[in-house]
């Protein structure tokens, strides 16, 4: 539970000072257990508090990330909107030492008078909730309905008074433990690893801090309370020091390739630097790199698991028809040979007769003029031997040149599979997976089913991608290959400048040249971007083509965002995931 009660505590005192005051003006629930609140006030408009109750990603924080909406909104969300929306968000209270957070409102009925609800979030075990009571702490609805048996300890239903999670049994609050209590139970631990004894005896510490707890008195997270020789005097020091810090710090852990392992409200030290640590803006900035991201990436994947097992199977299929047609191709370079034996039969009809095997004769085509074998058809005339060498020869020759043209198909083929398979690892959202769909459909790879060809109403098309470099310019990246065709061969500019990385696929890039000449800054941001919306988005260091748009056309025959270009540079870019967030206007 890397979102323990004292990072909560951290997130929470963050959060009043950022959002107390401000009204719901809008409520989403874009997933089953994900609610969006748009929060705006006299100042302040735009932010957005995300409330997650997902088992493995319960959190609450800002977020400035775009979720779909479904297309009807769950119940508990048209019940949220009527009773939350256009309520004043009063304060936030946190139970001592519990993964809980209190939303008290001030919220409008249907006459317009206000009275107090909570938004009480739980983020506890495997089925955190989120629950909505009145000022007279009856359960108006909840996200999880529970119990309702009698003899379940605690049920979480409309119509019932609300009743706090119960207290972990034989745990102690630590925020109101004393020196001489903590000494006392200290005593009686045992033979135990001290980061274990923590976590068993006070509640609302994660693994992580009851390590570094331990790491701080005495070095060591493994450290065994049989060990200690100073009666717990520098592990109590250090429990107090983490609990009382006077400013939280919000540290994003990550690895040696700098994938995120963990989060903390303090300085964490126990790793040594055998894993990086990051300060963060904010703890909501902190829970958005951890989770969000991730969470979304998940979503996608989900949602694009069957279209990218279909162009997998497809890219399979191709690969292997290719090494089949690559095969039928050597084999019609025998077609020489053929030639070859049909012209020397054809010289030699005065030496053979009917019923011969194999003909012995000089090989004229030989510099040294050798003696060559040649198998015969016994059964055939010379001259039935000779023509039949010679219609070898002529359906080999002919084959050579179908196979070639059906390579370059295929070639052309798996280039374009790969192209969307890279393309659905990008998409972003709902809609990105919707029109990468339809254009399979298009292209033929996805049948539509009936409702979609009786569906006459033209779709919504998303925008591309849209940043401002450091200089104040303009570049736009397509999602798709469709996007990606308008947006070079229509929506550009002959002198805006086209990028795409290096004989892989990626996704266009445009520099307007609207507001002036790109600076060399602007290059280089264009070229991340270029970089991380391609297949190389892992390597660190990879080359990107870019030329002027009046030098990129579209090839005779080809496929959705397929071009060829020409008069081009390239520059070596590093796929900056941060660099693109800083520079992104909308997603």
């Amino acid at each position: 539970m890397p979102l323990d009660a004292f990072c909560l505590r951290a997130v929470k005192n963050e959060l009043s000072g950022q959002i107390t005051g401000l009204k719901i003006d809008r409520v989403q629930q874009p997933e089953r257990d994900l609610i969006i609140l748009s929060l705006r006030g006299k100042d302040t408009k735009g932010l957005k508090l995300l409330i997650s109750a997902g088992s493995n990603d319960k959190r609450v924080h800002l977020s400035g990330f775009k979720f779909d909406n479904p297309k009807a909104p769950p119940m508990f969300c048209m019940l949220l909107r009527k009773h939350i929306s256009g309520a004043v968000i009063s304060c936030i209270n946190q139970p001592s030492a519990e993964r809980v957070l209190i939303f008290e409102l001030k919220a409008p009925d249907a006459m317009g008078v206000h009275s107090i609800k909570s938004l009480i979030i739980e983020l506890i075990g495997q089925r955190p909730n989120i629950i909505l009571t009145g000022n007279d702490g009856i359960i108006i609805d909840c996200l999880r309905r529970t119990g309702g048996e009698l003899n379940d300890k605690r049920s979480v239903l409309p119509g019932l008074v609300y009743r706090s999670p119960p207290v972990q049994e034989g745990k102690t609050d630590p925020l109101t433990v004393t020196k001489e209590r903590f000494y006392e139970q200290f005593s009686k631990a045992g033979d135990k690893v001290i980061d274990k004894w923590l976590q068993e005896a006070f509640s609302g510490f994660s693994p992580l801090i009851c390590r570094e707890i331990s790491w701080r008195a005495y070095g060591r997270t493994d450290y065994r309370i049989n060990e200690v020789k100073d009666n717990g005097d520098k592990l109590i020091k250090s429990f107090f020091s983490v609990l009382n810090e006077d400013e939280n710090i919000p540290l994003l852990i990550k690895d040696e390739a700098g994938k995120p392992e963990d989060f903390s409200f303090t300085q964490i030290g126990q790793y040594e630097g055998s894993l990086k640590t990051e300060n963060e803006n904010s703890f909501s900035e902190l829970l958005e790199n951890f989770y969000t991201r991730k969470s979304l990436e998940n979503r996608m994947g989900q949602r694009s698991a069957a279209t990218l097992k279909l162009m997998t199977n497809a890219e399979n299929r191709l690969t292997r028809k290719i090494v089949a047609q690559k095969s039928e191709l050597e084999d019609s370079k025998e077609r020489d040979y053929y030639r070859r034996c049909a012209d020397i039969i054809s010289s030699n009809f005065h030496l053979m007769k009917k019923g011969q095997n194999t003909l012995i004769a000089d090989d004229f085509y030989s510099e040294n003029g050798a003696k060559c074998e040649i198998k015969l058809d016994p059964l055939k005339t010379p001259q039935q031997n000779a023509a039949k060498y010679y219609k070898a020869y002529s359906k080999a020759k002919n084959a050579q040149q179908f196979i070639s043209e059906q390579i370059a198909k295929s070639e052309n083929e798996l280039e374009y599979v790969k192209s969307i398979i890279q393309q659905l690892k990008n998409a972003d959202s709902g809609q990105d997976l919707d029109e990468i769909r339809n254009e399979l459909r298009i292209t033929g790879y996805v049948k539509a089913n009936k409702q979609q060809k009786n569906n006459k109403t033209k779709q919504n098309e998303s925008l591309p991608h849209k940043f401002v470099s450091s200089s104040g310019i303009s570049i736009y990246a397509g999602k798709n290959n469709i996007q990606n065709d308008k947006l070079t061969l229509k929506t550009a500019a002959r002198n805006d400048i086209w990028f795409h990385a290096q004989k892989i696929h990626g996704t266009h890039v445009i520099v307007s040249a609207a507001e002036g000449k790109p600076d060399e800054a602007t290059i280089n941001e264009a070229a991340a971007i270029a970089a991380f919306y391609s297949a190389a988005r892992k390597d660190n260091k990879v080359p990107v083509d870019y030329t002027l748009i009046k030098h990129v056309k579209k090839p005779s025959g080809g496929r959705p965002g397929m071009v060829i270009y020409t008069d081009f540079k390239t520059v070596t870019a590093t796929p900056d995931e941060n660099l693109v967030n800083q520079l992104r206007i909308n997603s």
